[in-house]
């Protein structure tokens, strides 16, 4: 399939693979407004992107790459890199929140007009379009009422097959102190939800699967030495900060519920937060006109 330009929105969590290269579910929005799924993608790749100065945020970075189509995914928005090294992709620049007030908002503006276009409101109709033949699993969702920010724990360890697979995989590693053992990204302790109303009071409450939440509370954990303050400040972050915004979820399926067709298959991959913005005027061509 011809190449492909994608604004990436969402990076999940990492997860550990087989081979130890931890991967992250990336998707983002086409040039044509449709939603995209890249996987898999190695954390350890995203990370190289930062520390070559390529760019200063994975999220919202425009990107060009060749991508098939998955076919072992029913997800119609699920493809794969055509070359796993990545060196077919091209970076083309990035919409950053940085500089004066009219900047900052200018690119808020710009965000939004790529991840507000195709709006869900109804978590019904979103669930029977999840449904054959559409098999919709990425959308942009605006909750109508926020209700609450939960916090459970979970696990606090990968899965022991994978522990003991890095531990084979260490045997190759060279003891003459060239290469450091390789270590397993530390696993998130607590999973975190929304509780929300859709337009028509349905309520529902999904997980939140973005990586910035994880990378908030270990930042934290590791700032204040307290997990309990650490939850505190994701709770300050993603409650009291956000619901004074104009709130947007990133909602997509695992491939396992939606094949399973549970009875509502998707997840919070990420937080839309942009400012509150007074309503704007638009011209033909779908471009903002800016007055202030």
């Amino acid at each position: 399939m011809p190449r492909k330009k994608i604004l990436i929105t969402v990076t999940t969590y990492p997860l550990p693979s087989r081979s130890y290269d931890e991967l992250v579910c990336t998707a983002g929005i086409c040039e044509d407004g449709s939603w995209i799924r890249i996987y898999p993608v190695p954390f350890k790749f995203l990370r190289g992107l930062r520390n070559d100065g390529m760019v200063n945020t994975y999220k919202f970075t425009w990107i060009e790459l060749d991508l098939r189509r998955r076919t072992e995914d029913f997800r119609p928005e699920s493809h794969s890199p055509v070359n796993y090294s990545f060196s077919d992709l091209t970076v083309c620049g990035s919409i950053e929140i940085k500089g004066g007030n009219k900047a900052k908002l200018n690119a808020w503006k710009q965000r939004k007009l790529w991840c507000a276009n195709n709006v869900y409101s109804d978590m019904t109709q979103l669930i029977k379009d999840s449904q054959e033949p559409k098999n919709v699993s990425l959308i942009t969702f605006k909750p109508t009422k926020l209700l609450s920010l939960d916090h459970e724990d979970d696990e606090r360890e990968w899965k022991q097959e994978w522990k003991e697979q890095l531990n084979q995989l260490e045997l190759f590693v060279p003891q003459n102190g060239d290469q450091a053992p390789r270590k397993l990204i530390p696993k998130l302790p607590y999973r975190f939800f929304y509780r929300f109303e859709d337009c028509n009071g349905r309520i529902s409450r999904l997980m939140i699967e973005d990586w910035e939440i994880g990378q908030l509370y270990f930042n934290c954990v590791n700032t204040y030495r307290d997990e309990k303050i650490a939850i505190q400040k994701v709770k300050e972050k993603y409650w009291d900060q956000f619901i004074a915004r104009d709130l947007f979820f990133f909602l997509g399926t695992t491939k396992e519920w939606h094949t399973r067709r549970a009875k509502n298959p998707f997840v919070i991959i990420g937080v839309f937060y942009p400012p509150i913005i007074p309503v704007e005027t638009y011209s033909k061509d779908n471009q903002l006109k800016f007055s202030f």
